[in-house]
């Protein structure tokens, strides 16, 4: 019965998949979509306001690291991990409807999102990854960029859904639903392989060999940006639209730039897979991570100016931030034993998403010390740690298995 349900071809596949992802993770920035609704309504300071965001991230920490260490992805189908994951969530969001945004319950709820994630973000760069002959790159960025839709979407809603944020979270658990649903019927491709016997100790191999080393601590260079950024982006443009009275409502406007930039990652991300597996995965996140951390240190500088020249930053900005994610990933799996890549990689992006716990407290309290004209440049020192440890790696005799040779 199952076999005559599932989809059998490659691009088919990849496109519900594409779906589940856009469905499922719209979960995740839900909170943040509607953040400052939240902060009016329940006058929430710095610290509750970065804890809604950071408790995703922990809690993905938290499921990304049980996950690694039973090796789930590689051991069951990760169809089922996928529905099972999306369920979960979507109940977790659907319950912050009926408990106070100021109260320990509501980051909890936020915690069990995240974790659930785990069973979300990495399983479908998995799934997608099965299907991979020489286009690896391209198959992984059409995944993190539908994530990456999937996250700005709250920031829509919000903005449709006028001041009524519980029509975010409404809109957003029945999404996730549904992608529980349809994932069932997304086929796997040739390359999927299960760990006939798996042993903890191999998540061991993400730092102990050095081209995986190094691709991970690319990727928590990129990472010490990009969750920062997109956490508090509508913040900082909601706070620099409001200097300039006169023009339309900011807060509005916020929302749309907000989704927006958040949204150019997904043609970031897919643009960044073509272009990678043609010159190589070095080159397409040095290329990326020097633009954004150049956008880092910019967007400060244009605080409360001209609003047209900052959407126009903001775009470069969220379009170049997260090209290079998919790349890391794709650059662990051609890295990795084919039984772990699953695992290698949950393990990545549990590093990555403990570090953006960092720096989604510690933005706000730059912006308190030293202004939004200069909190946000201390981003920047994650694309220049990533650009090193990618320029590294493109050195490295391993290099020669990415992108089929091309580094």
């Amino acid at each position: 019965m199952r076999s005559r349900l599932v989809l059998r071809g490659k691009w088919p596949s990849i496109g519900l998949l594409a779906v589940c992802e856009i469905l499922a993770m719209t979960v995740w920035f839900s909170a943040a979509a509607i953040l400052p609704a939240l902060r009016e309504s329940y006058a929430l300071d710095n610290f509750q306001s970065a804890l809604l965001t950071s408790a995703v991230s922990v809690g993905f920490v938290a499921g990304t690291l049980l996950s690694a260490l039973l090796g789930l992805p590689d051991r069951i189908d990760p169809r089922g991990l996928f529905a099972a994951s999306a369920l979960v969530a979507a109940i977790a969001n659907a319950c912050m409807l009926v408990v106070p945004a100021d109260s320990f319950g509501f980051a909890a709820l936020r915690f069990i999102a995240g974790a659930c994630a785990a069973g979300i973000y990495p399983v479908g760069m998995k799934m997608a990854s099965t299907w991979a002959v020489s286009d690896r790159g391209l198959l992984v960025g059409i995944l993190v960029g539908a994530q990456t839709a999937g996250l700005a979407t709250p920031h829509l809603i919000d903005a449709w859904g006028g001041v009524d944020w519980r029509f975010t979270l409404e809109v957003a658990s029945a999404s996730t639903v549904v992608a529980a649903l349809l994932v069932g019927l997304v086929g796997l491709g040739p390359a999927h392989a299960q760990a006939s016997a798996f042993r903890a100790r191999s998540v061991l191999q993400a730092w102990q060999r050095k081209s995986l080393r190094l691709a991970n601590l690319g990727y928590l260079g990129h990472m010490w940006e990009l969750f920062a950024m997109w956490g508090w982006l509508g913040i900082f443009l909601s706070a620099s639209f409001a200097i300039r009275p006169g023009g339309p409502d900011s807060a509005v406007l916020a929302k749309l730039l907000t989704f927006a930039s958040v949204a150019m990652g997904a043609v970031g991300c897919i643009l960044g897979g073509l272009v990678a597996d043609r010159i190589g995965r070095t080159t397409l996140t040095v290329a990326a991570m020097a633009i954004s951390g150049t956008c880092c240190l910019l967007a400060g500088r244009l605080f409360g100016g001209d609003p047209s020249i900052l959407c126009v930053l903001c775009l470069v900005w969220g379009c170049t931030v997260v090209a290079d994610s998919p790349q890391f990933t794709a650059s662990v799996i051609e890295l990795s034993d084919r039984s772990l890549t699953g695992t290698m990689i949950t393990v990545q992006t549990c590093a990555g998403f403990l570090l953006t716990t960092v720096t989604i407290h510690l933005t706000p309290f730059l912006v308190e010390w030293i202004g939004w004209r200069h909190a946000f440049a201390i981003l920047a020192i994650g694309p220049a740690f990533g650009i090193w440890a990618m320029l590294r790696l493109r050195f490295h005799p391993d290099a020669v298995r990415l992108a089929n040779g091309r580094r």
